[in-house]
């Protein structure tokens, strides 16, 4: 608790009567600030604010870029146990990349305020270096209430529980087409901007790629944000020029309220920047909610018979061709874990679950005090990609700071086996070794295998939620040794060929000359697909995946004291200009080792069978190619692809690029993706359920 060890155990009200010590909630809510410091060289800044009690932060507020009346109206709820500790509040001006700027401070002695009453209250900002310097003031709302006792501080926190999951259920999607930007401001020396832009829903983000050298920028991305009772009806949208080395630069803002938009129907909009030049150009279309829900074992849909017939009606191949993008549903069933991690001091933790299908986000219940907690929680989500990964994650719950990893599990819903209640152990956050405990699972899923095909060669539904790349050395002798091996096996493959020009050995040198004048003389254009259909149907009937599954293993061991210890360094601010530079270079090797390394093994997984479903999708799709080939005439095959390139940009102007082949291998998982989504053996000696039931909760 805050102010331990501060002289606290009593205090004399305003009304005289005195007052044993006991916990307080702190409802704050900060308002705006007014004739802010200026910290930038454009003659302004870009404000936030913290507060600390006892010498802890306790909340955060966002950063309001370029202005120096900045409008916050952000609330936080505290709990604290002792008045006589102030509250102290700090401005800071964030710089990216250096050390942010001081803009002042104020406190708030608690002790002093009138309780359950909100109270307005007008900071006057100041600098102990510099007592006479006007830096400006905040304006807060303050609400102190005593907390009478233990029962309603549990109520309060379930209260909040409920809002957190409430902020969960989506009541629409709102899918965004980024097209263009048009006459933006030229941001760089050389008259032009590198921009980019975000989204922001709620919580929800989502950063557009950049565009080099442009003021008429061409994005055309396409992404989805749900949106919820929580989350509100505004997207604010802000563009900004990318500068390596330094902090970039903000071009402009605009605002897109979703409550003037028709449901059901793509709006085409032209949104002016407010603070300068220029506009973008997106499409975007409201729709209803996806099939997303939670409930208890009692409401289970699919293990109802009538309900379970009328899903799979739903997606049964009559109906292959009625909303494409509705593939299917999963149903999940969180049991319970068993012999999970003691985050607390006391030897306990605050499990609950949170189930992520792409987007879409869900959550049980906190199980208090417990290392073996049982949720029995049912979760059904709507299936719009059959190559989608379910991830589950064990989280310790926190009152006062963030929640703390217990354990994650990948489950790609290939791999689900409808109605079997399995035990999954638990990994660590990068999913490449085990963390402690097991999870119980049971699932189903329902799709429809025509519709999953069709998806299978569209762009996949990009997370908005997802980590920035971080520079790691060890990750990029990994991504190396990876393109390294692929190369290796290229390279064998020449040699082998050589070999038989050099006639190395005679017997293999006339095989092969004869089958190549065999093969030049009868070639025909249907032999490529083919031949490619062939050897995926050798491989699944001659190859086996076991040494490539232990070689893959043995390649991707993670080194976790070099990963902590990077973390570490990483958290260090303060350093030149050149070194954020180098972390660019740094940044984009990696990913573009990472990028060739994932397609060359995608390629071979497909060959290998490592997915099932799509090597059956490559045998179909290279059978009808073949047969294509072969009944057709090539030149007619070439005339109707050009005429649908030429016409594509004339038949619908704001179509989005893609490559279907490319959307296809984004669906096979790299080796990287296969070891993570690989099931860890749970050893009978060292079974959960063996020792757990001796543990009470």
């Amino acid at each position: 608790m805050w102010g331990a060890g501060s002289p606290c155990s009593s205090r004399v009200s305003l009304d005289g009567s005195i007052q044993n010590m006991g916990l307080y909630k702190l409802e704050l809510e900060l308002k705006r600030g007014r004739h802010l410091a200026v910290r930038d060289r454009g003659g302004s800044s870009d404000p936030y604010v913290k507060f600390k009690i006892a010498g802890k932060e306790v909340f955060r507020s966002k950063t309001i870029h370029k202005n120096l009346n900045p409008v916050w109206n952000e609330r936080t709820t505290l709990v604290v146990d002792c008045l006589s500790e102030p509250l102290y509040i700090k401005v800071f001006d964030y710089d990216f990349g250096l050390l942010d700027d001081f803009m002042g401070s104020a406190h708030l002695h608690l002790e002093s305020l009138e309780q359950q009453r909100t109270i307005p209250v007008n900071l006057e900002l100041t600098d102990s270096q510099h007592p006479d310097q006007d830096l400006g003031s905040l304006e807060l709302n303050v609400t102190l209430t005593p907390k009478h006792s233990p029962v309603e501080e549990r109520r309060d926190s379930t209260q909040q529980s409920e809002r957190r999951r409430k902020s969960l259920f989506w009541r629409g999607i709102v899918s965004i087409a980024l097209i263009e930007g048009r006459d933006l401001t030229p941001m760089d020396p050389n008259g032009l901007s590198d921009p980019y832009v975000k989204f922001k829903l709620g919580h929800q983000k989502y950063r557009s790629k950049t565009v080099p050298k442009s003021l008429s920028p061409q994005w055309r991305e396409q992404f989805d944000l749900h949106l919820s009772e929580e989350t509100g009806g505004e997207v604010e949208i802000t563009v900004w020029d990318r500068d390596t080395g330094r902090r970039d630069d903000f071009i402009g803002r605009c605002q897109l309220d979703l409550s003037t938009l028709t449901k059901e129907q793509t709006h085409h909009l032209q949104l002016p920047l407010e603070e300068s030049r220029g506009l973008l150009v997106l499409l975007v279309t409201l729709t209803a909610s996806a099939h997303v829900s939670i409930s208890d074992l009692t409401i289970t849909p699919l293990d109802d018979p009538l309900e379970r017939k009328e899903i799979a009606r739903r997606y049964s191949l009559l109906r292959s061709f009625s909303s494409l993008k509705d593939v299917g549903v999963v149903q999940v069933k969180v049991m319970r874990a068993e012999g999970l991690m003691a985050a607390d001091v006391t030897g306990k933790s605050d499990p609950f679950c949170v189930l992520e299908l792409n987007n879409d986000r869900l959550q049980t219940h906190t199980v208090y005090k417990n290392l073996n907690p049982e949720w029995n929680k049912v979760f059904t989500f709507n299936v719009k990609d059959i190559h989608s990964v379910l991830e589950v994650t064990v989280l310790d719950e926190d009152r006062d700071r963030s929640a703390d990893f217990l354990g994650r599990v990948a489950i790609p819903l290939l791999q689900i086996r409808n109605g079997e209640q399995k035990s999954y152990v638990l990994k660590n956050k990068e999913l490449s070794g085990p963390s402690k405990g097991v999870i119980y699972l049971e699932m189903d899923v329902i799709y429809n295998t025509v519709k999953a095909a069709l998806r299978s060669v569209v762009p996949a539904e990009q997370k908005y939620m997802e980590e920035e790349p971080k520079v790691s050395k060890q990750l990029l002798q990994q991504n190396f040794n990876r393109v390294k091996r692929c190369i290796m096996v290229l390279i064998s493959y020449g040699a082998y060929i050589n070999s038989c020009f050099e006639w190395e050995s005679t017997q293999r040198s006339i095989t092969s000359f004869l089958l190549f004048v065999v093969g030049v003389w009868n070639f025909e254009l249907y032999m490529l697909p083919l031949a490619l259909l062939l050897l995926l149907l050798w491989n699944f009937f001659c190859s086996s995946n076991e040494t490539s599954e232990t070689t893959m293993e043995a390649m991707f061991e993670w080194d976790e004291d070099e990963d902590d210890k990077e973390d570490k360094e990483s958290e260090h601010r303060g350093l030149l200009e050149k070194l954020y530079a180098i972390q660019d270079v740094f940044v984009s090797v990696q990913s573009a080792l990472d990028e060739v390394a994932s397609h060359a093994e995608r390629v071979k997984n497909t060959v290998n069978w490592t997915v099932p479903f799509l090597s059956w999708l490559a045998v179909t799709a290279l059978g009808a190619a073949s047969a294509l080939l072969y009944l057709v005439p090539l030149r007619y095959v070439v005339l109707v692809w050009g005429v649908n390139k030429f016409t594509k940009k004339l038949r619908n102007p704001f179509a989005i690029n893609n490559n279907e082949l490319l959307d296809f291998l984004s669906r096979v998982p790299s080796d990287v993706q296969v070891v993570q989504y690989r099931e860890l053996k749970l050893d009978p000696g060292q079974s959960p359920s063996k020792r757990g039931r001796t543990n009470p909760s």
